[in-house]
């Protein structure tokens, strides 16, 4: 089994968690897109062995097996430098293509930085919507992770005021599509998602928006006749509740911090985002750069390890 990871921006915590977890005697077979010098200077400050090798199988703390890409200028700790934007997306690109070509069974990404790339002059909203275009996949859906709690979006990395007008009946059928569809490959037949309503207490019958009684509800009360379990829509306000979460497989949310907020309260450093509806597996950290811990070792390798555990029960099952 070999899993990709691109270690993401370069004066991040990305190459830190690569150093740290090749130390692992019990880690997976991981093949790092990333420049082999950044690793080993990062190993250094770190204070860690670091040996470049050949082959993703060695058990031996210390050994890596890097694809190379080199980055465009040198990198230092926890200073962002947009002339790297164009080695972060190239990682990106070439992980891409072991994946789509069989030679790697998954992508794990690390955390990279969106400003960073746009002030580059290069339009970037998200590791989601990169791959997509780059795959050419019509849709695609951001979902993340931890015990207890999955939690889908019907729209990502937008400003507040563009959500309502990409909430559209054929996207949002589009999105319950994939996530129904793929929970298959969770082990999970006929699932069950709650739908939350886009406004406060689900718009109110319509007092407090009319999102929901012309677009969700209508939909929601369309596909369980066609053999969806779907419940909603439900108040963003108590959709989380325990009583509420009860049998629940997935809670669709309509935007990024309507849902996410709760679940990385839950279970951050210990979640994993995953994107449905690529033509390969992509899971990835549920955090940043953290450009502060660059070059500390005081970082946790929760959410990488959620990750490639996610990659590896995907692999399995699909």
């Amino acid at each position: 089994m070999s899993i990709a990871f691109t270690t993401g921006d370069p004066s991040g915590i990305g190459p830190d968690l690569a150093v740290i977890y090749s130390q692992r005697n019990d880690r997976e077979n991981l093949l790092f897109f990333t420049d082999p010098d950044l690793l080993i200077e990062r190993a250094k400050i770190l204070q860690l062995p670091l040996n470049i090798i050949d082959s993703p199988s060695s058990s031996k703390p210390g050994d890596v097996c890097v694809y190379p890409v080199y980055t465009k200028v040198k990198s230092n700790c926890g200073l962002l430098n947009a002339k790297n934007s164009e080695y972060v997306l190239e990682m990106l690109n070439e992980a891409t293509n072991h994946c789509i070509n069989s030679k790697s069974e998954a992508l794990v990404t690390g955390p990279l930085h969106k400003g960073i790339i746009n002030k580059a002059g290069i339009d970037f909203t998200g590791h989601t919507e990169y791959l997509s275009q780059l795959t050419n996949t019509n849709k695609t859906v951001m979902m993340l992770a931890t015990d207890g709690l999955r939690v889908a979006l019907a729209t990502t990395h937008l400003p507040l005021r563009d959500v309502p007008s990409n909430i559209s009946t054929e996207s949002l059928k589009d999105t319950i599509k994939i996530i129904n569809d793929s929970m298959i490959n969770f082990g999970i037949n006929n699932p069950t998602i709650l739908v939350c309503g886009l406004n406060p207490h689900a718009g109110e019958g319509g007092y407090l928006g009319t999102e929901e009684v012309e677009i969700i509800d209508p939909l929601i009360n369309n596909l369980n006749k066609q053999d969806y379990n779907l419940i909603g829509s439900v108040p963003a306000d108590t959709a989380f509740t325990p009583d509420s979460l009860k049998g629940v497989d997935v809670v669709l949310s309509m935007y990024h911090d309507q849902g996410l907020p709760v679940l990385k309260t839950l279970g951050f450093k210990n979640a994993v985002n995953i994107t449905l509806g690529l033509p390969f597996i992509r899971t990835s950290v549920d955090h940043g750069t953290a450009l502060h811990l660059a070059g500390t070792g005081n970082i946790s390798l929760g959410s990488l390890e959620t990750s490639i555990r996610y990659a590896k029960m995907l692999i399995n099952n699909a």
